[in-house]
């Protein structure tokens, strides 16, 4: 799928989401084309990347392969395929891991805006929702993904989102 094509479909659920929380529907809608590879890794209508929990339903849980960037090389998950000690001194798994699943892809975009409220490490995020730079500064630092370069992806993608609209 094209940015174009991307943008084009998943702009509804976005302003939606944007509409009901106030989280900018470009930060939205570049968090997902990051997560989603611009849609090509939509398993199980999921966009966003959101782990399940233990206690998360077995028809809502899905296992895929991920890559996560942690400092132990200690970590647990169901299956691990490699670990590489990176220059920085943390480590680099290719992993299975378990990830949220959804029956349609605006319940993802409902369930996401719900992850950051539920979640009281992005108190501070919230703070600064309506600006998706600064929102996409804060929900990296809250540490919702383990790539050491989350921000400054997001931020790209937010630029190349506001260049189509």
């Amino acid at each position: 799928m094209t940015p174009k094509e991307f943008i084009k479909q998943y702009k509804p659920f976005a302003l939606e989401t944007e509409h009901k929380t106030g989280i900018s529907h470009l930060f939205t809608l570049a968090q997902a084309a990051l997560e989603s590879g611009w849609g090509e890794r939509t398993f199980g209508n999921m966009l966003f990347g959101i782990k399940a929990r233990p206690e998360t339903p077995a028809d809502k849980k899905q296992l895929l392969r991920t890559t996560e960037v942690l400092s132990s090389a200690n970590a647990v998950f169901p299956k691990i395929f490699s670990i590489e000690k990176r220059a920085d001194g943390k480590y680099t798994y290719s992993v299975l891991d378990w990830f949220r699943k959804y029956e349609t892809q605006e319940e993802c975009f409902t369930d996401h805006a719900q992850f950051f409220f539920k979640n009281k490490r992005y108190a501070k995020a919230l703070l600064v929702k309506s600006d998706p730079y600064k929102f996409a500064e804060e929900v990296a630092k809250a540490g919702y993904a383990t790539a050491p370069n989350y921000a400054d992806s997001l931020k790209k993608l937010i630029k190349t989102i506001e260049s189509y609209e």
